[in-house]
């Protein structure tokens, strides 16, 4: 039996309640927002959260790397940057997960060095606020966690397994074994 930390209704019901806040907090922002998708694991949770928001937005996503199998290496590689003009625009960053904030601090110090948002907000479905190794600020969260369990679904990967489950659950090390065997082949 999974150890299920959020099933697919709770993260539908999670998508429309963060859309609803956020639809109402920038309702009256001069210039349309850009959510912007940290590629790969916020996919399912931006295109979700997009569903729900009923103001006007722009999408593009940015796609860094800092994790081997379930560790972060501490160096951030960034692969695809943001290609949008996002000079004096509210910038809502989506994440599927912060725990160390390492990365999400390198993301916001990045655009605000080199685009000129006007306010950078961040958004993850997850935030394991005794992970941190950095301060960063979370303006929504989906669901806050206390443990720094290993997660998989609904986007997070175990090298590239199981972003395509629609729940979230914490695996066990039989599982992360039967996946190992699976990069074999």
């Amino acid at each position: 039996m999974k150890r299920l930390v959020m099933s697919e209704q709770e993260i539908q019901d999670t998508c429309k309640y963060l859309g609803k806040k956020i639809s109402k907090d920038l309702a009256n922002e001069d210039r349309p927002p850009l959510v912007l998708s940290v590629l790969k694991g916020a996919v399912n949770f931006t295109m979700d959260l997009v569903k729900n928001i009923t103001i006007p937005i722009f999408m593009d996503y940015i796609q860094i790397s800092s994790y081997s199998g379930r560790k972060s290496t501490g160096e951030i590689k960034l692969i695809h940057n943001v290609r949008f003009d996002i000079k004096d625009r509210v910038v809502i960053i989506v994440e599927d997960v912060i725990d160390t904030g390492v990365s999400m601090d390198y993301l916001v110090h990045h655009l605000y060095a080199n685009f000129q948002p006007k306010k950078v907000l961040v958004c993850a479905m997850f935030d394991k606020i005794n992970a941190r190794k950095t301060s960063v600020r979370v303006d929504y969260a989906g669901k806050i966690l206390t443990e720094n369990d290993f997660l998989l679904g609904y986007g997070l990967d175990y090298n590239e397994f199981e972003r395509n489950i629609p729940y979230v659950y914490i695996p066990t090390e039989e599982e992360i074994a039967n996946f190992d065997k699976l990069l074999k082949k």
